[in-house]
């Protein structure tokens, strides 16, 4: 049997939040991405490309995995997540293949965004 496109992907990122409409207005406002509430403990994001959700029925782990977001402009996203709300942790910094930065979003979580050399 033939694998599916999906198979050893990342399918779903699922975050434990303290606030649900915090969350969607910062990954809203600094991201552009959507939201179907599915009542009030749980909200499915949608980033265009991968699907995730929130939900205040698991409490928020900071120091989870980490998750990476790629970006066009890094400098344009800096200001985005610090306007929505977010804390830069880590600067841009090279690395092999690119650039980055880190940020914690409002409930503590750690993600990433980088770009292509």
């Amino acid at each position: 049997m033939a694998a599916s496109e999906s198979d050893r992907r990342i399918d779903y990122v699922e975050f434990g939040v303290a606030d649900i409409a915090r969350s969607k207005a910062f990954y809203g406002g600094a991201f552009g991405w959507t939201f179907t509430d599915y009542g009030p403990e749980y909200c499915e994001f949608s980033d265009g490309r991968m699907k995730g959700g929130f939900t205040t029925l698991t409490p928020p782990v900071p120091g989870g995995p980490l998750v990476v977001l790629y970006g066009d402009d890094l400098a344009d996203l800096q200001r985005r997540v610090e306007a929505a709300g977010g804390a830069i942790n880590r600067p841009v910094y090279d690395f092999p293949g690119g650039r980055r930065f880190h940020f914690r979003d409002p409930d503590g979580y750690e993600l990433a965004v980088w770009t292509a050399a």
